[in-house]
């Protein structure tokens, strides 16, 4: 079994019986010559109320409906960042403890260079406008 092999599921914590189960999605990682590219997730999902977030170590970060799977949103970190002290920094593999909810944000580290993952430096600070 591969990465790509595995999907995404939910499961009732009452009777452990599946939910919903989303098939492996697409990667998005990088497409340079010769560097690696993962679909796996190593990182904790984190549930919010009606989704679960998901940062994949192909550099995405999506949403899933709590109620069925379907993805509600997508974020390709594989790119460069204007950042707010000038410091250049760029998105990559996510491969840590998982998206943190407070507040009405969203914040997430991208850029993991370990094992097969393709490296970056970069904290992200989602919010609701």
């Amino acid at each position: 079994m591969t990465a790509s092999d595995v999907s995404r599921c939910d499961i009732g914590i009452t009777d452990g019986k599946p939910i919903w189960d989303q098939p492996p999605q697409p990667k998005i990682c990088l497409k340079n010559a010769g560097q690696a590219c993962n679909a796996g997730q190593g990182s904790a999902p984190t549930a919010i109320p009606g989704a679960v977030l998901s940062a994949g170590l192909d550099g995405g970060l999506r949403a899933y409906s709590a109620s069925d799977g379907s993805i509600i949103w997508l974020f390709d970190t594989n790119k460069d960042f204007e950042t707010i002290n000038g410091v250049a920094a760029r998105g990559g593999a996510m491969d840590h403890g998982g998206a943190v909810v407070v507040d009405g944000m969203m914040y997430v580290n991208s850029g993991y260079g370990g094992f097969t993952a393709h490296p970056g430096n970069v904290l992200l600070a989602f919010g609701v406008n």
